[in-house]
């Protein structure tokens, strides 16, 4: 962590790592200076809007279909609290607790751009709810995704006024003005604008997205590592990757690609073992041939998504906002179509990654075209079934993956009495996605533990360097070919090896950085 594990928030965007550091390491947050001036700044417009006799939305109304009714000064207080109380209606399992921390923190990013209208105090206490390791209790189910993440917002905002269910630093639950008493911290009494600046943004969608992103830029490159020791378990060419070869389709990701593989296989002994005249095959199958065009276009839309993230994390998604010339003005920035048509575009590519690792695995598997190797890799086949299973557990989640990959932006169920009419879904795609990154991270654990199994038994053929060093650190883990042992152990061992880095460390130990 930077800076004795404090992420400082002020006015300027948001980076990927601070909502990492703050969301998966706990990170503690603090407001600049800059930023409360400018809270402070805003708050001031915000409060003359609230003595003048003119209506102004989320100031003096009601909220959506209910905003033609002009709210008496005296019963602002409660519009807000009953805003929060009332929207705070999520349903279904608990959300994990660094997606609720991802969206607490972007919406107190929002909050210190001084757009917003909310006090310095109200800022300063969800900021002191992040360093303190209180974590709302937020539901699977209650976003459209307009206007904003409603629902998981208000579940965050209703803690910070001392209210609801939370989770304190250690897991445990208690209630909101528990934690907040044990941490020093007072309940918010929320003010005139203040409930709706705190429910109005995409926040939950978009954390999800940069941890998505963060995760899924790791499991590309063990993609690459995968179909690398897949190549060399089927014996395979590297010929096709070529880089004169892969410029003829000048795709960044395939570039990049394309030279991962080639550093991963170079100097393999399994690959120089079939580069004479007896070799009779002319081309690989398309699941080892084309796997940088496959992993490269996923990597490239990766990058497309990073785009739209980055976008986001510059921006300030309220409404109203106040503008920096004094204006309030409505507007629908909360509308989650941009991050919600990237979070639908990466299930695509993980879908179809996962479904490659697939195939090179159930090659691996039958005799008729693993080139060799004895059938389901198994040590003794007919009394051992080696694999066999492993493949279908793969089968089951690259099925789930496609179901996944239908988009959830394209749909649109109207509400808040048509106020609300097209709605982004975004937060659904978030959830979904999350679900598919799970799913690839175990495809290609079983890929991986399959791969190195028949490279196995290939010897006294040597590997390449660096995907030999990826089978001698799974055999840190899982022990090498013989009978038949609980394989699920074994599955969920490499699994938490791919999700953690390791592969990756274990090929990059000898290649340096993979692209």
């Amino acid at each position: 962590m930077r800076d004795n594990e404090v992420v400082e928030i002020g006015p300027e965007p948001l980076s990927f790592a601070d909502v990492i550091e703050v969301a998966r390491g706990g990170a503690a947050v603090r407001l600049t200076d800059e930023a409360v001036a400018a809270i402070a700044a805003s708050r001031a417009r915000v409060e003359e809007l609230a003595e003048s006799p003119v209506p102004a939305y989320g100031v003096s109304t009601g909220f959506g279909a209910l905003a033609t009714r002009h709210i008496d000064p005296a019963l602002r207080a409660q519009l807000q609290r009953s805003l929060i109380r009332s929207h705070a209606a999520g349903s279904g399992p608990e959300v994990e607790t660094e997606v609720v921390r991802a969206m607490m923190l972007l919406r107190l990013h929002t909050l210190a751009t001084g757009h917003t209208g909310v006090r310095p105090a109200t800022a300063l206490t969800l900021a002191g709810m992040l360093g303190a390791g209180i974590t709302p209790v937020v539901h699977e189910y209650g976003s459209l995704g307009c206007s904003g993440d409603l629902a998981p917002l208000s579940h965050v905002a209703l803690a910070l006024m001392g209210e609801g269910p939370v989770r304190d630093r250690d897991g445990e639950h208690t209630t909101a003005a528990e934690a907040l008493k044990r941490a020093g911290l007072e309940p918010v009494e929320l003010a005139a604008k203040e409930g709706l600046a705190l429910v109005n943004g995409t926040d939950g969608m978009l954390g999800m997205l940069v941890l998505a992103l963060h995760d899924l830029t790791r499991l590309l490159k063990t993609a690459d590592v995968s179909a690398a020791m897949s190549v060399e378990a089927l014996l395979g060419t590297d010929r096709v990757f070529a880089p004169e070869l892969q410029a003829l389709r000048p795709h960044p990701g395939q570039a990049a690609s394309a030279a991962n593989l080639r550093a991963l296989l170079r100097d393999s002994g399994i690959m120089a073992s079939h580069r004479d005249d007896s070799c009779t095959r002319v081309q690989d199958a398309y699941s080892l041939r084309c796997a940088p065009q496959v992993a490269g276009a996923a990597r490239d839309t990766l990058d497309h998504a990073a785009t739209v993230a980055g976008r986001e994390l510059a921006s300030a998604v309220d409404n109203p906002v106040v503008l920096a010339d004094g204006r309030v003005e409505s507007n629908g920035n909360f509308h989650g179509a941009p991050v919600g048509y990237v979070l639908d575009f990466l299930a695509i590519a993980v879908a179809d990654v996962a479904s490659m690792a697939e195939r090179r695995t159930d090659r691996m598997l039958d005799v008729a075209r693993s080139h060799g190797l004895p059938a389901f890799l198994a040590d003794d086949p007919g009394v051992d079934s080696g694999h066999m299973i492993a493949q279908y557990t793969q089968a089951a989640i690259v099925s789930e993956l496609k179901r996944l990959a239908v988009p959830a932006s394209v749909d649109s169920i109207p509400s808040s009495a048509m106020q609300e009419d097209h709605v982004s879904m975004g937060w659904s795609a978030a959830r979904k996605l999350r679900r598919a990154v799970d799913g690839l991270t175990r495809v290609l654990a079983v890929e991986v533990l399959t791969a190195a199994r028949a490279i196995d038994l290939r010897r006294p053929l040597e590997p390449a360097p660096a995907t030999g060093a990826v089978v001698a650190a799974l055999r840190q883990e899982v022990a090498g070919p013989g009978p038949d042992r609980f394989l699920a152990p074994e599955i969920e061992s490499v699994t938490r090896l791919v999700a953690g880095g390791g592969v990756v460390a274990a090929a990059e130990s000898v290649t340096g950085p993979l692209a």
